[in-house]
């Protein structure tokens, strides 16, 4: 039984505030954080010509610091998700946070490629041990307004990921790119204390003994085996581990690729990463809606054709408004993939599993999509960013084919 959910649930407010009150202040808190953690992940994109030409290292380099920062948040997941059910969420969000402040501090420190790594790894991690805590607090705290609680929480990433965009051109145009990671630190270091300060919940910490260690390895060995054997499951998996593959890389390299391939200058290149973020604040709800309505997995086939098309159609712009709408279609079907194809999992997990079964199916996608980028910078360095993105554009058709397949056999 989750220690979060006892203690939440006995909260002695008369009724559910997304602004104000206990349940209020919690959600904006652990919303800040979210939007913190996302912003401090994703200025790198746009920071990376800057980064790469400080450390003096290759695009291959850049690419194994977004897989290690990316597949440590991946490996994460399972085991947030199974500690968030044995600890407190207090106890798992004030960690992730410190672990964060800490990895973000060292990155913007770093004064070498190692260090520099070493501060990815740490930041991971962190950020691996929030998401999954925090929205099971949400749950918590909402049962009626949950669904709008929900939103807030989650837009709040979106929010992050724009934030990033304006965050990289102020500081390239007034300081350094190390300079950007100061106000992230400080508003994360804010949101661990305000948790400390606000949570009503006590810190517990997790059983190490090598009962608990064993209990946990067979837990998530049983977990493997129970949705490798869903033929459905794996086709699903491997669809949506071809997107995550692409978002990752786009996530890490489309300001660089703006900059290289089109010739963008640093601020609109900024820009054209921001619209990833702000499309998809617009169009997540409309797709989620359309696959409430329509069969999903034609709803999120769409979507990855039309992404297709659009990623075809920026890698042969030369114009900056022609390149300019191909982002913006870009990002429309890129964006509207997620909701529909997570309600398609959600729907195939056994309702007795769901918390373990996500996690472990996020730490599978997430994980494998985090190659993206260390292949972006190996193909990028040596032959060129067009043919590395072209590669990502192999990758949509195959993730539509496969979700068209399993359309049809519904």
């Amino acid at each position: 039984m989750s220690h979060g959910h006892a203690d939440e649930s006995d909260a002695d407010e008369p009724e559910e505030r997304l602004l104000t009150g206990y349940s209020g202040r919690l959600l904006l808190a652990v919303s800040l954080g979210w939007a913190a953690i996302q912003t401090g992940r994703l200025v790198l994109s746009p920071l990376l010509p800057t980064v790469m030409d400080d450390l003096a290292i290759t695009e291959f380099q850049a690419g194994l610091a977004f897989t290690l920062l990316w597949g440590l948040y991946a490996l994460c997941q399972y085991p947030s998700g199974r500690l968030s059910d044995n600890l407190t969420r207090k106890s798992l969000l004030v960690a992730g946070l410190s672990l964060v402040v800490a990895g973000f501090a060292a990155l913007a420190s770093a004064p070498n490629y190692l260090l520099f790594l070493l501060g990815a790894a740490v930041v991971g991690t962190g950020a691996g041990l929030y998401p999954t805590p925090a929205r099971a607090l949400v749950s918590d705290l909402f049962v009626e307004r949950r669904g709008q609680a929900f939103g807030l929480h989650t837009a709040s990433g979106d929010v992050g990921g724009a934030a990033a965009a304006g965050l990289a051109v102020a500081v390239l145009a007034v300081a350094g790119w190390r300079s950007a990671y100061v106000p992230v630190v400080v508003v994360l270091a804010g949101v661990a204390l305000a948790l400390h300060v606000w949570g009503r919940e006590a810190y517990v910490t997790p059983d190490v003994d090598r009962a608990a260690v064993a209990a946990g390895l067979a837990d998530a060995r049983a977990t493997a085996v129970r949705l490798w054997r869903n033929s459905r499951m794996r086709w699903l998996l491997l669809a949506y581990a071809l997107y995550a593959f692409t978002w990752q890389s786009a996530a890490g390299f489309l300001p660089t690729f703006l900059r290289v391939s089109k010739e963008f200058p640093a601020g609109l290149a900024s820009g054209g990463f921001a619209v990833l973020f702000l499309v998809g604040a617009v169009v997540k709800p409309l797709s989620g809606s359309l696959g409430d309505r329509f069969p999903r997995a034609g709803v999120a086939a769409g979507a990855m054709v039309v992404a297709a098309v659009a990623l075809a159609g920026l890698l042969a712009a030369s114009g900056t408004l022609a390149v300019g709408l191909a982002v913006v279609a870009f990002a429309g079907g890129l964006m509207a993939y997620p909701p529909v194809m997570q309600a398609l999992l959600m729907d195939t997990f056994p309702d007795g599993s769901m918390g373990g079964d996500l996690g472990a199916t996020r730490t599978v996608y997430i994980g494998l999509g985090s190659l993206g980028p260390s292949y972006v910078g190996f193909v990028a360095g040596r032959v060129s960013y067009d043919a590395a993105f072209a590669g990502l554009l192999a990758c949509l058709l195959v993730s539509a084919a496969i979700v068209v397949r399993l359309a049809r056999t519904e």
